[in-house]
C-alpha cells in the first residue's frame, strides 16, 4: 500500500488512519469511471499549457494579500496538478502541500514538490477536521460531480478548516461563459490538435475534444463537464458549510468581480 504519492511525506499527524487509504494511495470510496480520472495526462498538460508558472506566481501573490492565512501552517492546494501554484506558495509558507487524483500530473511536479504531495479523491478527502489554516483550489476544480457530491464536497472543505482558516475557490464566470460561448474551434499545441465542441447541456458546461496527435496519427476522444453554479448559490453552499464570503475577485491580478470579469475567485473564511 501506498499512502502519499511520495514516500516522504512529512505531515503524518494530519492524517485519518493508514487503514482507510487503499491502493495506490487513493481514499476508499466512490468508483472512478468519470471523466477526471483519464483526461488529466500529459495531453491536458500540453493544451493547457498556457495557464503557466507566471500566471500561478500573480494570482497566488494576489492570493496572500487578500487572504494571509495562507501564509502560515497546513494549506492545501486540492487539484493541484503539477504543483504550479503550489510551489510559488511553499516559497513563503513551508507547511503547504497538495493533493491531486491524477498520478501523470503528479509525476510532471518538480522534484522539490514530490514529498509534500498526496495522491487521492478529493470526494474522499483523507485528512482530519479543524486541521488546516487553508484551502486553495485553483482553475475550476469544483463542480466536476454530481449535486450531491458537490454539497458533500463543500461540507468536507469546510469541516477541514480551523475557525477563521480560509478557501481560496477560483471558478467560472458562469453568467460570462453563457454570454460569450465558442461552440467549436480548433488548436494546436506542439504535435497535438484539438477538435473542440462546447455545449451547455442542462446545468452543465460541456466540452468535447477530439485529439489528433499529428506525429503519429493517434486519435482519442476526450470531454470535461463542470456544473454552473451562479455565485449565490455557491455561496448558500458555502454558508451550510460554515463559509462566509469575504471577498470576490474578477481576475488573477485582484481586480474586482464585475458581469464581465473572466473569472469568479470567491475568498472565504471559516466561521470562528
Amino acid at each position: 500500500m501506498q499512502l502519499p504519492f511520495y514516500p516522504r511525506w512529512p505531515f503524518d499527524s494530519l492524517l485519518e488512519p493508514a487503514s482507510a487509504w487503499g491502493t495506490l494511495g487513493v481514499w476508499k470510496g466512490a468508483a472512478l469511471a468519470e471523466w477526471f480520472e483519464s483526461w488529466f495526462d500529459e495531453d491536458y498538460a500540453l493544451l493547457y499549457s498556457h495557464r503557466d508558472e507566471e500566471e500561478a506566481r500573480v494570482a497566488m501573490e494576489r492570493a496572500l494579500r487578500v487572504a494571509p492565512e495562507l501564509a502560515t501552517g497546513p494549506v492545501l492546494d486540492l487539484a493541484c496538478g503539477v504543483g504550479r501554484h503550489l510551489e510559488i506558495l511553499r516559497q513563503t509558507n513551508p507547511l503547504a502541500f497538495g493533493m491531486d487524483l491524477s498520478r501523470a500530473l503528479l509525476g510532471m511536479a518538480p522534484p522539490g514538490l514530490r514529498p509534500w504531495l498526496l495522491r487521492g479523491d478529493m470526494r474522499r478527502l483523507p485528512l482530519k477536521a479543524g486541521t488546516l489554516h487553508g484551502i486553495c483550489l485553483w482553475f475550476t476544480p469544483f463542480g466536476y460531480f454530481s449535486d450531491d457530491e458537490n454539497r458533500a464536497l463543500m461540507m468536507d472543505l469546510g469541516g477541514l478548516l480551523r475557525p477563521r482558516g480560509v478557501l481560496v475557490m477560483d471558478y467560472l464566470n458562469t453568467d460570462l461563459v453563457a454570454r460569450t460561448l465558442i461552440p467549436e474551434d480548433t488548436v494546436e499545441w506542439g504535435e497535438v490538435r484539438a477538435q473542440n465542441r462546447r455545449s451547455i447541456e442542462g446545468d452543465r458546461l460541456v466540452k468535447r475534444m477530439v485529439l489528433t496527435h499529428r506525429d503519429t496519427g493517434e486519435r482519442r476522444d476526450v470531454i470535461e463537464s463542470v456544473r454552473l453554479y451562479p455565485p449565490l448559490e455557491l455561496q448558500a453552499m458555502a454558508a451550510r458549510a460554515g463559509l462566509r464570503l469575504r471577498r470576490v475577485l474578477g481576475t488573477y491580478s485582484g481586480e474586482a468581480f464585475t458581469e464581465d470579469s473572466p473569472r469568479w475567485i470567491g475568498i472565504f473564511e471559516k466561521a470562528p
